[in-house]
């Protein structure tokens, strides 16, 4: 099974990225993850169901320890040929 994940962390600061953001977006890459895009205000990355998953929860640990006060999150399945 592909899942795919779409992210945004917050507090939000339009002059520089918060260290909760950076986390985030090395945890996402580091990830064994396709088709990652990680944006200012949404990140999307693609994968197998394992990766993505230990992906998510370190994501959600790492961001957190890293001053995230939210974090908003959505899992799809993806299916062959498209969504």
């Amino acid at each position: 099974m592909r899942l795919r994940v779409e992210f945004t962390t917050e507090p939000f600061d339009l002059d520089e990225a918060p260290a909760h953001a950076v986390v985030a977006r090395e945890v996402i890459e580091a990830a064994e993850l396709d088709a990652v895009d990680v944006g200012p205000f949404g990140n999307t990355a693609e994968g197998a169901a394992d990766a993505v998953l230990g992906a998510v929860d370190a994501l959600l640990r790492k961001s957190l320890d890293a001053g995230a006060t939210r974090i908003s999150l959505q899992v799809n399945v993806v299916r062959e040929g498209g969504n």
